[in-house]
C-alpha cells in the first residue's frame, strides 16, 4: 500500500487515504483544494530563494535612497528602485487585493462575465475589461492570471493582459498632455486590436490541439443564475464573518508566485540602470528598421512599469520623430516582459502556452509600428 504522494506504507485500514477520503468530505489533498498541509507537498517546502532575494535587493535600494552614500552606481540602483516601487506599489496592493476577492467569486460567474472561451464575444469582452481595468501592468499581472485560474480561456488571458498594461484612465490621461489626443486614441485601438487578433489565434490553436487547454475551465450550464452566484460572492467578501482577513490571507497565497517575478523585475532593472549608460539607448532609437528593432530589445530587457514607460514612448514619438517605436515600447513591454512571461508559465505550467504570449503578438506590434513610422504626419 501507499500514499498519495507514492511512499511506501503499512496497511493502515482503519485510516483514510488521504487521496481516497470519505464521501462527506469535500476534497482530498491531491485534488487541488487549498490546504496548508498537504500530503503532497502543495503547501510549505523551502525558501523562496527566488522572492526573498529580491524582495531584500529591493528593499535594500530602497533603504539606499533615503540614506544616500555609496558608490555611483549603487546610488543609480538604489533611486531606480525607489522609483519603480514609488509607482508600482499602489497596484501591487490593489492586485493583490483584487487577487483575495476573485478567490471568493465563483468560476461560473467569472466564465458568465467574460463569455464562453474559444468565442469571438469571449476574447472582445477580455480585451475590453483589460482596457477599462485602472491598474499597472503589475496589478493586470495578477489579476490576469487569477482569471486564468477561474478558468478564462489562453486567448481571454493573452488579450486581457495585451489590452491593458498601459490603457488604464490615469496613463491614458498621461498620455493625452505627452504625445496629444490623436496618437493616445490611435495606440488603443491597435492595442484593442492586437489582443482580440492574438487572443482568437490562441483559442483556435487551443482547439486544433497545438497550444493546451485550461485544465480550470468551467461550462456553465445554462440554467445558471448570474444572480445566484453574485450572490454567493457577495456573501464571501462582504464586511464580517472572517471576510477580510481570508481575502488578505488568499490574495498574499495566490500572488506569491507573481510576487517574486514582479521584485525580480524591479531589481533586473536597477541593475540595468547602473550598470547600462542611457545614452547607449537614446542615441539609436530612430525610426528606422535598425531603430525599431533595437527598441524591441530595449523594451524587452529594461523593466519599466506603466507610469515609467509613458514618458519614455512619449519621448520617442517628440524627440526621435518615430511613433512606432513609441508604440513598440508601450506594446511589446507587455508581449515580451520577462515577468509576465515567467508568471505565465508558473501559472499555465507549460512552456508553449506562455511563448504564445510574445509570437502572437511582437509580429503585430512591428507591423503596426513600421507603418505608422512610414504613416504621413
Amino acid at each position: 500500500m501507499s500514499d498519495c504522494c507514492g511512499n511506501k506504507k503499512a496497511a493502515a485500514p482503519e485510516k483514510k487515504s488521504c487521496c481516497a477520503p470519505a464521501a462527506e468530505e469535500k476534497s482530498s489533498c491531491c485534488g487541488g483544494s487549498k490546504q496548508e498541509d498537504s500530503c503532497c507537498g502543495g503547501g510549505g517546502g523551502g525558501i523562496d530563494w527566488l522572492l526573498w532575494g529580491s524582495l531584500i535587493l529591493v528593499a535594500a535600494g530602497i533603504a539606499g535612497h533615503f540614506i544616500g552614500g555609496g558608490p555611483a552606481w549603487w546610488s543609480v540602483f538604489s533611486h531606480g528602485s525607489w522609483e519603480l516601487m514609488s509607482k508600482a506599489w499602489w497596484g501591487i496592493l490593489v492586485g493583490i487585493a483584487a487577487v483575495g476577492i476573485l478567490g471568493q467569486v465563483p468560476k461560473e460567474v467569472v466564465a458568465k462575465l467574460l463569455g464562453k472561451g474559444g468565442s469571438m464575444g469571449g476574447i472582445v469582452r477580455a480585451t475590453l475589461a483589460g482596457t477599462l481595468l485602472d491598474l499597472c501592468n503589475h496589478g493586470i499581472l495578477m489579476v490576469g492570471m487569477q482569471l486564468y485560474r477561474k478558468g478564462a480561456s489562453l486567448g481571454q488571458t493573452i488579450a486581457f493582459l495585451v489590452s491593458s498594461p498601459w490603457n488604464s484612465l490615469s496613463l491614458t490621461l498621461i498620455l493625452v498632455g505627452l504625445i496629444g489626443l490623436k496618437w493616445t486614441l490611435a495606440f488603443i485601438v491597435l492595442s484593442m486590436l492586437i489582443g482580440i487578433v492574438a487572443g482568437r489565434i490562441a483559442d483556435a490553436l487551443v482547439k486544433r490541439g497545438k497550444l493546451p487547454a485550461n485544465p480550470h475551465a468551467v461550462e456553465v450550464d445554462g440554467s445558471y443564475r448570474l444572480k445566484d452566484g453574485l450572490r454567493e460572492a457577495w456573501s464571501g467578501v462582504r464586511p464580517g464573518d472572517g471576510n477580510l482577513r481570508r481575502i488578505v490571507r488568499d490574495g498574499l497565497s495566490e500572488s506569491k508566485m507573481i510576487l517574486r517575478w514582479i521584485f525580480f523585475g524591479i531589481a533586473m532593472a536597477g541593475a540595468i540602470r547602473a550598470f547600462v549608460p542611457d545614452d547607449i539607448f537614446s542615441q539609436y532609437f530612430g525610426p528606422s528598421l535598425i531603430g525599431l528593432l533595437l527598441t524591441l530589445v530595449a523594451t524587452t530587457v529594461i523593466e519599466v512599469c506603466s507610469e515609467g514607460s509613458s514618458p519614455i514612448a512619449a519621448d520617442l514619438l517628440n524627440r526621435a520623430g518615430a511613433p512606432g517605436n513609441a508604440f513598440t515600447f508601450l506594446m511589446a513591454g507587455a508581449a515580451t516582459d520577462y515577468t509576465e512571461i515567467m508568471a505565465l508559465k508558473e501559472t499555465t505550467k507549460s512552456w508553449k502556452a506562455t511563448f504564445a504570449l510574445p509570437l502572437l503578438t511582437t509580429p503585430q506590434v512591428l507591423v503596426i509600428a513600421w507603418i505608422l513610422n512610414h504613416y504621413p504626419r
